[in-house]
């Protein structure tokens, strides 16, 4: 039991290292200025969805049907109640059927927004985020979430190609 419990321990020491560590010649493809445009269409994108703006939200999307929100579904499917809404008509549709579920806010942590640079046209941007919304079942009651967002440069403008919310489950109950 011993013997295990190091082992864990030591393969979680290593893993948080490989996490945090960034090698010194790394060098991100997006410069800075860059990257402070795509957290400003972050911010740009939270303030659209907690004023139901959808229309406006349709416009921060890539118009393809490779872009995709990841996101609560309304019927429980064998992906669970959690589902990919492909192509622009889906992610619209998507997003007046929460819209018009009542109050949506979200509430990111912009202390821990990050953003990064993929490749030169590509970048991604990771924030905790507490969203209170009444749809599909839901009690309104604000919890915590992870949003992760890809954004992809089509032209001279950032858009987003995918958009996955992730629910925080509650931490696990510690046995004494």
């Amino acid at each position: 039991m011993r013997k295990t419990l190091f082992a864990a321990v030591g393969l979680i020491a290593l893993a948080s290292e490989s996490v945090s560590a960034t090698p010194a010649d790394y060098k991100d493809p997006l410069d800075p200025s860059t990257l402070t445009i795509i957290r400003s269409q972050f911010t740009k994108v939270m303030e659209l969805a907690n004023r139901h703006d959808v229309n406006a939200l349709h416009e921060m999307f890539w118009q393809s049907p490779s872009a995709v929100i990841v996101a609560k579904s309304g019927n429980p499917s064998s992906e669970g109640n959690w589902a990919g809404f492909w192509g622009n008509e889906a992610i619209d549709q998507k997003l007046h059927a929460i819209a018009a579920s009542g109050p949506v806010v979200l509430q990111p942590d912009f202390s821990k927004l990050k953003v990064v640079g993929l490749t030169h046209d590509v970048a991604e941007s990771y924030a905790p985020i507490t969203i209170t919304v009444s749809y599909a079942g839901q009690d309104g009651t604000p919890k915590p979430f992870l949003m992760i967002m890809n954004w992809i440069k089509v032209g001279k403008k950032w858009r987003i190609a995918s958009e996955v919310i992730l629910p925080v489950p509650p931490a696990p109950a510690v046995k004494e």
